[in-house]
């Protein structure tokens, strides 16, 4: 029924290729099926000013495709000189995420800022930017806890990111292209190792859900985040 002939719970094929990059504290290019996103972590002993001096650290992302990540060509939005407004808001989505798995007090007075940019789309950018982002992280603060800059593991909790929808009728696990342009229903789920809730992003493109259906794809969601941590765990270790 699907498109790609996966089954409706059945994950796109996830590859993790860490230190990717040469000079980021981090790296990480993450391929989920057709959507590839190059995900880089940068220590820098600044913080924002409006928590210099509390003693806390901060995580934040940026967000960008590249102009050929899609089937047609996009304007660089620095040629345009401004972000978009869907750009401004899945990297304020990525770095709410990440910092919610971060002890903020543990990682000190220090930003870490997380780059994700799309060298290929085919759906689910912003999760597969959270889930790599959050492996860029890890491998980052590996260095800071090597060094003896920080003296217990900042990281509480591994985050991860999957979308959900209805398609056909159907609750499928992470929606390609073909089947995101066309479903009924769709949505993110942000989620922590332990499955704690982080965000969730719903709504109905051509058909409204029912708290039963909402409740399929929030399992299909716990089961796509698992097996994402289990990768970013083995690409980490």
């Amino acid at each position: 029924m699907r498109p790609s002939g996966r089954a409706l719970d059945q994950m796109r094929e996830v590859s993790i290729e860490t230190g990717f990059t040469k000079h980021a504290e981090g790296s990480a290019l993450i391929k989920m099926g057709d959507t590839h996103v190059l995900c880089t972590a940068t220590i820098e002993d600044r913080v924002p000013p409006f928590i210099k001096g509390s003693g806390l650290g901060w995580v934040t992302a940026e967000y960008g495709m590249l102009p050929r990540a899609t089937n047609t060509r996009m304007r660089r939005e620095a040629a345009s000189g401004k972000q978009g407004g869907r750009t401004v808001e899945i990297q304020r989505l990525i770095g709410r995420s990440l910092r919610a798995g971060v002890d903020r007090v543990a990682l000190g007075e220090r930003q870490i800022t997380v780059d994700c940019d799309v060298l290929q789309a085919d759906g689910g950018t912003r999760c597969a930017s959270i889930t790599g982002g959050w492996i860029a992280l890890r491998l980052a603060v590996n260095k800071l806890m090597k060094a003896g800059d920080v003296i217990s593991d900042p990281l509480v909790d591994p985050v991860a990111a999957v979308s959900c929808g209805i398609y056909a009728g159907q609750p499928v696990l992470d929606l390609d292209y073909p089947e995101d342009s066309e479903a009924g229903v769709d949505g993110n789920f942000i989620m922590t190792g332990s499955k704690k809730l982080i965000e969730v992003q719903m709504s109905a493109e051509g058909s409204v859900f029912s708290r039963g259906q909402m409740n399929e794809l929030m399992d299909l969601a716990e089961k796509g985040v698992g097996e994402l941590v289990e990768a970013a765990k083995a690409a980490t270790a």
